[in-house]
């Protein structure tokens, strides 16, 4: 937390990302209050309006209004996409904490999981694995987290093999430390950092993989107003009514840019790696 007090104060380009953050986060919570229209309120009379004062965004198939369903879609998108992050870090993490530190046959059957998860294609299998438990955002979630959490488990794994040989840690084990005490007190804050760093930085192609596994049909599906669900909607009209895939295309393409930016920020103001080169 001080680093990121730390950062505030003198990392202009982490002030700059974590504002823009903030105020995603912003309009997707008070979506409800900003939206002029019922996202689900479908009026034929105005299907496909283009963009005008009454309606920003335009109106879809249905004459649901398209501003109200991308700023709902805000609000869905980034919660789902947060949720899975946090999870994917969750299990990576813990899977990788214990592969390291346990070692032995533990350790040899978590990784031998993992290279076989890494040996497919990350996106081909998730969409195998969506298409097999079927299409909802759940069912895609899942299907994300069975396919990423190698990544975390051997980042985790590699840095708790290195952090277990320092002599604090060793010095705790000899004087009777307990391995959950050890593993709580000494090895994860060594670790924390540069696992969230990962995690914030995988934000933008989390948003990116849902995104295109609610285009395909394998994520949410309808009315939801989901960003990647409403291009999907919107393809067959691209030539006659183009807004229905500009603007959730563009809310995509400018949040994915900011969690990236914001990323590489919080990359610089939490590395303990740089804290060393220094």
């Amino acid at each position: 937390m001080d680093k990121i007090i730390y950062g505030l104060k003198n990392n202009r380009s982490f002030v700059i990302a974590s504002f823009f953050v903030a105020l995603l986060i912003l309009i997707a919570a008070a979506a409800p209050l900003i939206a002029p229209y019922d996202p689900y309120e479908a009026i034929m009379a105005n299907a496909y309006l283009p963009p005008s004062s009454e309606h920003l965004f335009g109106t879809d198939k249905l004459g649901r209004d398209n501003f109200s369903r991308v700023l709902f879609g805000a609000a869905y998108s980034l919660s789902s996409v947060l949720l899975l992050v946090v999870l994917i870090f969750i299990v990576g993490t813990s899977l990788g904490v214990i592969a390291g530190y346990f070692g032995g046959k533990t350790d040899i059957v978590i990784m031998r999981i993992a290279d076989m998860m890494i040996s497919f294609p990350g996106m081909i299998l998730a969409i195998a694995i969506a298409g097999i438990l079927g299409g909802s955002l759940i069912n895609a979630m899942i299907a994300l987290i069975i396919v990423t959490w190698t990544k975390y488990a051997r980042l985790a794994r590699s840095m708790v093999l290195k952090v277990k040989k320092r002599d604090f840690v060793t010095a705790a084990i000899v004087n009777g430390g307990k391995p959950m005490h050890i593993l709580w007190q000494h090895i994860l804050p060594n670790i924390l950092p540069l696992m969230v760093i990962t995690a914030a930085a995988d934000i933008g192609a989390m948003m990116m993989e849902l995104a295109g596994l609610s285009f395909l049909g394998f994520g949410s599906q309808p009315p939801a107003p989901e960003w990647g669900l409403m291009l999907n909607e919107g393809r067959q009209q691209l030539q006659t009514a183009p807004w229905l895939m500009v603007f959730p295309g563009l809310a995509i393409f400018l949040t994915v840019v900011v969690f990236n930016l914001w990323g590489d920020a919080l990359r610089d103001v939490l590395d303990p790696r740089q804290e060393d080169n220094e």
